[in-house]
């Protein structure tokens, strides 16, 4: 059967919904198959030949926003057809977790408001910095001289499981919707090496992304987001030795730099900062017309706030023993706080929604 591209573009309604845009980027694509070759979505994209709802949205949280696609596309303005499936899909992609996240209000809150981010990150330096004043401990050393480290543990504890509860119900109505199976270790294993592995940062030509020089692949973006991703899970697992040195055998922070904590942590540091300074230089010379527009200064806000942290972090290890401890420690334990109570409103969100795209591509594959 011969599809008519021009009347797939022409079924379009001028004020089409996200939804509605991508569909008919996607029929036009998946008639032309010139970039079959590229990410996960080309590939998922030919297995069907029409697309549901939860087609859109499973194949707009596959995309990982590399922009190959574009470069390579004889279809973009200005042609008549005018795609754009990189902002399409980043469109639909940021709607669905405004839509599956609970409450909505929040998440199209802070997904589109740098400043609204800001103001958390303020909240919460301000909330640390009265419980560091009305609870101050008769004794303590190191750090729990500042904040108790009953108080540090409980606050945090609460913050970081509310979130997770938040983003688990997420997940669930999001599998409901683009019509998710049972998972099996198969499926669990071919999602966290694709995860693992930014596999669909490569591009195209498997050379990298077209992120920050148009139609140049360079890894620059896959090497930055390798880095922040393992920096992150080496700061956590940081913090994870820290609370079994604690409880199990009575070893208390600060922690000397050849121990476990610390080993562990001040490299997963180095690696979110230098990782988050390239992800904020390529955000800026990036084109905006490729991604969503509408939330750019929250996800700015976003890298900003998580770079902080990890910088934070890092001084706060330097000024170990000095006077300046009391002062980084209430300005860095509130960047925690604002990035553990927003992350489900934040582009953080987006790890878990493509690890969940990434299964679901798993099972389509196997199926």
């Amino acid at each position: 059967m011969q599809i008519d591209l021009f009347a797939l573009a022409a079924a379009s309604p001028s004020e089409a919904t996200a939804t509605e845009e991508a569909r008919r980027q996607l029929e036009i694509c998946n008639a032309c198959r010139y970039c079959e070759g590229y990410c996960s979505v080309f590939p998922a994209m030919t297995l069907s030949r029409a697309f549901s709802d939860g087609d859109v949205t499973q194949l707009a949280n596959l995309c990982h926003n590399c922009r190959g696609c574009f470069h390579a596309c004889q279809y973009v303005e200005p042609h008549e057809f005018k795609l754009n499936l990189p902002r399409a899909l980043a469109e639909v992609r940021v709607e669905s977790w405004e839509t599956f996240i609970w409450p909505h209000g929040l998440a199209r809150l802070f997904q589109k408001s740098g400043v609204s981010l800001a103001a958390a990150m303020i909240a919460g330096i301000a909330l640390i910095l009265a419980a560091a004043y009305a609870l101050r401990p008769e004794n303590g050393q190191g750090f729990y001289a500042v904040l108790s480290h009953t108080i540090m543990a409980s606050l945090f504890s609460l913050a970081s499981v509310l979130p997770l509860i938040v983003i688990a119900g997420g997940l669930w109505r999001y599998w409901r919707h683009v019509g998710g199976d049972r998972v099996t270790l198969a499926h669990l294993r071919s999602a966290f090496i694709d995860a693992g592995k930014l596999k669909n940062l490569s591009g195209g030509a498997a050379k990298g992304c077209n992120y920050e020089k148009e139609d140049r692949f360079t890894m620059s973006r896959r090497w930055a987001h390798q880095a922040v991703m393992w920096g992150f899970m080496l700061c956590f697992a940081s913090t994870v030795s820290a609370t079994i040195l604690h409880y199990a055998i009575d070893l208390k922070a600060p922690y000397r730099l050849l121990s476990l904590p610390k080993l562990l942590g001040v490299p997963g540091g180095i690696l979110m900062t230098l990782g988050g300074i390239e992800l904020i230089r390529l955000k800026i010379r990036a084109e905006k017309a490729l991604g969503a527009p509408a939330v750019w200064g929250g996800e700015m806000a976003f890298v900003l706030l998580l770079t902080t942290i990890a910088a934070s972090g890092l001084a706060l290890y330097g000024a170990t023993g000095s006077a300046a401890v009391r002062p980084l420690l209430i300005f860095h334990l509130g960047a925690i706080l604002a990035f553990y109570l927003t992350f489900p409103y934040t582009k953080m969100v987006h790890a878990f929604f493509r690890l969940a795209a990434l299964v679901r591509d798993a099972q389509t594959r196997r199926d």
